[in-house]
Formats: structure tokens, sequence, C-alpha cells
């Protein structure tokens, strides 16, 4: 029988400021792209080097110690949404050098379809979007 999703779907997950924090956003990020039927293929891999680029810049730039950060993925049925929200100051940019910080946001911008940094209190959210009716290779 086939399972029917209703959309939109939300996932949230709240990591803690270390190193594991990364694989674990990743794992998160591909079980729920299998659920929602999105996993496989180019595109789906692009989501998930993208989590991780996310994921590891709130750690090392936006998580304060002794806290963590929260990782939202939303699926409307024609995009999905990432976003990382962190309590750290500041605006991520892109590198304009090849030997500055930002590379990891170079890839996001080449990979995503969107991409931006939306302001919290305290903190950020820095958020990437993937159309999905365009890309075979996400509908799985």
């Amino acid at each position: 029988m086939n399972e029917v999703i209703q959309l939109p779907c939300m996932r949230e997950r709240f990591l803690r400021r270390e190193r594991r924090s990364v694989p674990a956003a990743r794992r998160f990020t591909k079980e729920a792209l299998a659920d929602w039927g999105l996993g496989g293929g180019e595109r789906g891999e692009d989501v998930l080097l993208c989590v991780s680029e996310l994921a590891t810049n709130a750690l090392l730039h936006g998580v304060p110690p002794g806290r963590g950060f929260r990782l939202f993925l939303r699926y409307d049925g024609d995009v999905l949404r990432v976003e990382v929200h962190d309590s750290g100051p500041g605006v991520p940019r892109v590198a304009e050098k090849a030997d500055e910080g930002g590379r990891g946001l170079l890839l996001v911008a080449a990979l995503a379809d969107k991409w931006g940094v939306g302001e919290r209190d305290p903190g950020k959210a820095v958020w990437a979007e993937f159309a999905t009716g365009r890309s075979p290779a996400l509908k799985g």
C-alpha cells in the first residue's frame, strides 16, 4: 500500500555544539528526504552537502559555547527549504578571495536555487531552497 504524504511537511532537530552534529544533521536530512520521496540522485546529494556546510558554519561561527543550533526542513511539494538557526552574532558572507573563509557558502550558493540569511533574536537563520519540480532526481 502506498503511503500518502500530507503537505506541507516539516521536521526540526536541535543539535549540540559538537563535531558529531554535522554527520547527525546529514543523517536526519537523509531520513526526511527518504520519507518524503525525495531521496537519491545528484540533487539529493546537493541538499546533503548544503546541510553539511550550513551546520559546519553554525558550529564554527554561530554557536557560542554551551549552546547548539536548530535544523529545520520544510517541504511543500514544490520546494524543499533547509534552515539552520543559531544564536551567534554576525551575518555570514561568501568569500571574495580564495584564502578567506566562506567557501562553504560559495558551495551553497552554487548548489541551491536560492539562499539567504534572516534575522532571529538572538542570532540568525541561514537558509537554502531547492525546487523539487524541476529535478527528476529529487522526485525519487
